[in-house]
């Protein structure tokens, strides 16, 4: 006899007798009306638009019930990572009962992912009615769909946040289901819908085209169904308005991160066992976390603290209750850290019921309070560990979002405590979650503050730099301060392949040196990916590098200061791939750049001839009374402003320290014997000048440029690459005459880079 196991991935879901306790708010109410007036098209496509915290999933399924699973109508759910299956699953199994499904007694549904947990596509059985699957693995496998959808006039296609949609294993897996299904109900569920302008809609608009305006139904031009703001739950207090603060420890990590542990951060959310123990065990980090909460106690109320790991939490708790804080810890049962302790469901059970009775001021977690547990007077949350996962970072914020009509609080503080690394890793700013959603700010200092802040995590490391006598910053440090300013940024998240991918978050700062060269690199993105030859959603690290090359030469020549990151070219090359579109760039319009002019500083401290003690007054006064706190919100802390302060000081009394090799005369050096890589690295702006004039040569009369070998014209300069004529190997010099442009074919070829 064969032995059986039972596996939570696929079932059947009874119906629970009773009613549902559960009461939807009005803007969800008014969300499922709304679908219930489109779906009396036969076939749509629309959006419902709802922001974080306000229910997308517990609305579109409570709908579902009723409008398809009750009507015996199959579900093609799908979502781009697996906790979202299984969050979409726990909605449909808590909200089934039979005042909302009157007409059955039970349905089957299935989980498809790559997980262990999950099943595979080929276990997709025709008597399915809800399937919950992930992007990539049923879009690599719509064969084993086909089954499933035979002989379906009509389904219902859902897909979780949308704003993913557009990458191409979507498109792809609702043409399939559009070709077999003659009607197809298409809605998405985002918190961030498509841009309002026209020119800026992309490829969302165009697959979400239906919607209800004003109780009538539009065909093929809103794309909405129903939306609702920020802004318009706050004001309801269904959700509480979220306070962000940032406070930096004096903690150094990732120094000697090598590649698995890079690997393990960015693309598994996991710290790496030796750097978790350092965050654990660091005596000065965890007292700050202390004295953030001790200080602050009656402004931040009952406080969720997300921890390391359990080490970590053992070492918080005893520090709160050292300070007479009511605190206590819950963890997962596996048991982890060094000393290898763990902590059974009872006591985990135990410290929750006493939090939520108002026993206990802080509750520590550890990878466990993200989902499901209701903690509605919970008012701040501690990010004591920090994230690269969106979706993670969303639920931990979204522990303190519920407002005070859902019996929660007004105000919800989001602190942050940002170390500072080495390496380039995109950890998740949790106030950029907000920027892409409906403003919630109409008050400009709020906006100033907010950009400040996501300014100053980004500053972090340059400041720490120019501290660090090993690393020369000199010409960073002649740059006018305001000039390394950001005027902007590009926020935007893309996934990496798999169903076990990350999420990438990434926030690209531009500055006055990268703004035009930027713009023009996005601008030709068609253009390059056509001249790659590239179509996939995620291209390859070997591609990926040569188009990157591609982008300096064409765009990012010359010196600039700050510089354009490679890695940042990398991060939009694959958001490009993925969405063929570009992403939204965020502008700082709001900051006043003048007021954070450290120049105008040292410009008073040295008319004044201010001594030591008064110099220390005056700068005291600037950090501790600014009204709106821009210094230290900029700064981050106080040492970074007095370095800065002392680097602007310095060049008002002795200029000449700045000015560029002031006393060295260099002796002539030929530059025509070296490569272009090579110019590159001694002058960039004469390899500006001599690619320029290659492709000046090489313009027609048309305007297009012209390839020298076979002769193919573009208008676009990303379709080419300057080469020697005379091959250096030869003899041939890097000067104007023994230039020309190659197309990428000819060029490879030629051999001779």
């Amino acid at each position: 006899m064969s032995k059986r196991i039972e596996r939570k991935s696929s079932g059947i879901i009874l119906t629970k007798k009773g009613v549902n306790a559960r009461t939807p708010y009005e803007h969800q109410y008014m969300a499922m009306q709304s679908l219930s007036t489109i779906d009396q098209e036969k076939h749509y496509s629309t959006l419902i638009v709802l922001p974080t915290g306000g229910g997308k999933t517990y609305t579109a399924a409570l709908w579902l019930l009723k409008h398809a699973i009750d009507q015996k109508k199959k579900i093609l759910w799908i979502a781009h990572r697996q906790m979202l299956l299984e969050q979409a699953l726990q909605s449909f199994q808590q909200y089934a009962y039979t005042d909302t499904i009157p007409h059955i007694s039970s349905f089957q549904y299935r989980i498809v992912s790559g997980a262990p947990e999950h099943d595979r596509a080929v276990d997709i059985m025709p008597k399915d009615d809800l399937l919950i699957v992930s992007k990539d693995s049923i879009g690599r496998n719509l064969q084993y769909l086909e089954p499933w959808l035979k002989q379906q006039k009509e389904i219902y296609l859902i897909i979780d946040e949308a704003h993913h949609a557009a990458a191409k294993t979507y498109r792809k897996v609702i043409a399939h289901v559009q070709k077999h299904v003659p009607y197809v109900k298409l809605i998405g569920l985002t918190a961030t819908p498509f841009r309002t302008a026209e020119n800026e809609q992309g490829l969302l608009a165009k697959i979400f085209q239906d919607g209800v305006k004003d109780g009538m139904i539009q065909k093929g031009q809103v794309g909405i169904t129903y939306q609702i703001g920020l802004k318009d739950l706050i004001n309801r207090q269904i959700l509480s308005k979220p306070i962000f603060e940032s406070y930096y420890t004096e903690d150094h990590y990732g120094e000697s991160l090598g590649l698995s542990a890079w690997e393990s951060i960015q693309h598994l959310d996991t710290l790496p066992d030796d750097i978790a123990q350092q965050l654990a065990k660091s005596a000065a980090r965890n007292k700050l976390i202390v004295d953030t909460y001790q200080k602050n106690q009656k402004k931040y109320g009952q406080t969720i603290v997300f921890a390391v790991n359990v080490d970590h939490a053992i070492a918080l708790n005893a520090l709160f209750e050292k300070r007479g804080i009511r605190s206590a810890y819950i963890v997962s049962g596996v048991r982890d850290g060094v000393l290898g302790i763990g902590v059974s469901q009872k006591e985990n059970q135990r410290n929750l019921e006493a939090y939520q009775q108002g026993e206990l001021d802080v509750l520590i977690n550890v990878n466990i309070l993200t989902e499901g547990v209701d903690l509605p007077k919970t008012k701040s949350v501690f990010l004591a560990r920090p994230t690269v996962s969106t979706i993670l970072m969303t639920q931990m914020v979204g522990r303190a979002l519920r407002g005070q009509a859902a019996g929660g609080t007004d105000t919800a503080y989001i602190v942050s405590f940002v170390d500072e690394w080495e390496e380039h890793i995109a950890w998740v700013n949790p106030e950029s979650l907000f920027v892409c959603e409906n403003e919630f700010n109409d008050d400009v200092n709020e906006r100033v503050q907010r950009e400040l802040r996501m300014i100053s995590v980004s500053k972090i490391e340059e400041f720490a730099s120019i501290l660090d006598q090993s690393i020369d910053t000199t010409a960073l440090e002649r740059v006018p301060f305001t000039q390394r300013i950001p005027i902007g940024m590009y926020t935007f998240t893309y996934s990496e392949e798999g169903d076990n991918g990350m999420d990438i978050f990434c926030q690209i700062m531009v500055y006055d040196s990268t703004a035009k060269p930027y713009e023009a690199m996005l601008k030709e993105l068609p253009e390059l990916f056509r001249s790659f030859g590239i179509q996939e959603e995620y291209p390859s690290e070997d591609n990926l590098r040569e188009m990157e090359q591609q982008c300096h030469d064409t765009f990012f020549c010359g010196e600039m200061i700050p510089p354009y990151a490679k890695q940042d070219v990398i991060h939009l090359l694959r958001y490009y791939a993925q969405y063929d579109s570009t992403p939204p760039f965020y502008s700082f319009d709001d900051i006043d750049r003048s007021r954070l002019d450290i120049q105008q500083v040292a410009q008073v401290i040295w008319d004044r001839d201010l001594g030591p003690r008064k110099r220390k007054e005056y700068i005291d006064t600037l950090w501790e009374n600014n009204d709106d706190n821009l210094l230290k919100l900029f700064f981050g802390k106080k040492l970074y402003f007095i370095r800065q302060l002392d680097i602007e000081i310095s060049k008002l009394s002795d200029p000449e320290i700045y000015q560029e090799n002031a006393n060295i005369r260099y002796g002539v050096r030929e530059l025509e014997d070296l490569s272009l890589f090579e110019i590159r690295q001694v002058d960039p702006d004469y390899e500006k000048e001599l690619r320029a004039q290659a492709f000046s040569k090489a313009k027609t009369k048309k305007g297009t440029y012209r390839c020298a070998c076979c002769g193919v014209a573009n208008t676009s300069q990303v379709f080419f690459q300057a080469d020697h004529i005379k091959p250096r190997n030869q003899g041939g010099q890097s000067v104007p005459e023994n230039l020309q442009i190659l197309c990428k074919a000819c060029n490879g070829k030629k051999g001779d880079r």
